[in-house]
């Protein structure tokens, strides 16, 4: 089993919404949850600004950072009913289609938190 910890912005209430939809469907114990606000050990950990973290969704699985979309398939691998899909969506060319849509949501997102929050 993999030491994961997975980065998120507790301030963006879709984001949280979804992480603590995750949390329940989630025990892994190996898993810890790691809210990006105002938490220096955060930044230490990843090495990223608080900007940086709140950009994209990270994770640190066995040392190694993750971010973005990859984290998602990271996530649902955890989850019985998204194993098919992070299956699917991890073949490179259905990835690449996943890592744009990834993308256009999350700017959006990053830009309305760092605007209004």
């Amino acid at each position: 089993m993999q030491n994961i910890k997975i980065y998120f912005n507790q301030s963006c209430s879709i984001c949280n919404r979804e992480i603590n939809y995750y949390k329940t469907k989630i025990k892994n114990p190996l898993i810890q949850w790691v809210n990006i606000n105002d938490n220096i050990s955060a930044y230490i950990e990843t090495k990223k600004t608080k900007d940086q973290l709140m950009r994209r969704m990270h994770a640190m699985v066995n040392g190694e950072l993750i971010a973005g979309a990859k984290v998602f398939l990271i996530i649902w691998n955890e989850i019985d009913r998204f194993k098919t899909l992070a299956k699917i969506l991890k073949q490179p060319i259905l990835f690449q289609v996943f890592f744009i849509i990834y993308e256009a949501i999350a700017l959006p997102l990053y830009l309305k938190n760092k605007i209004f929050n």
